[in-house]
């Protein structure tokens, strides 16, 4: 007995695409604040830069899991892996957290701006998005 499996919509290589790219963002911007490179960090003030390099572990830990969680998530999509879906979750639940920490930690002023929160707004709604289409593509048997 043969299992009929669909063909990949054109739509999931747009999304897994566009989703990877915009992802690895996150994840060169943790890389670089993680690593303390000099030249990526130059643009930030002491006060700033003093903020990022002080996380507490609790924070870095969920920062960590919101940037590689989208990030492997992307890449998941466009393997047709149903394992996208739970890593989009973890990715959401990194988020979560690293919110909470921004929301309670003493955030120099600079890191507060209106800007920095509309940024913040457009991750939630990528990975909503995100846990939603690969969702409904894992319903639709697309994710294997």
């Amino acid at each position: 007995m043969e299992t009929i499996k669909p063909d990949t919509p054109r739509h999931l290589w747009v999304v897994g695409i566009i989703a990877t790219l915009w992802n690895s963002g996150g994840a060169l911007d943790y890389t670089m604040t993680q690593t303390r490179n000099e030249s990526y960090m130059a643009s930030f003030t002491p006060e700033q830069l003093d903020y990022f390099y002080n996380f507490p572990a609790w924070a870095d830990g969920v920062w960590a899991l919101g940037v590689w969680g989208a990030f492997i998530g992307s890449l998941l999509l466009l393997f047709r892996s149903r394992f996208a879906v739970p890593s989009f979750w973890i990715s959401l639940a990194g988020l979560i957290g690293s919110v909470i920490y921004q929301l309670t930690a003493d955030m120099p002023a600079s890191l507060s701006s209106p800007f920095i929160w509309l940024f913040t707004a457009v991750i939630w709604l990528s990975i909503l998005f995100l846990i939603w289409y690969s969702t409904k593509m894992r319903a639709k048997g697309v994710l294997r």
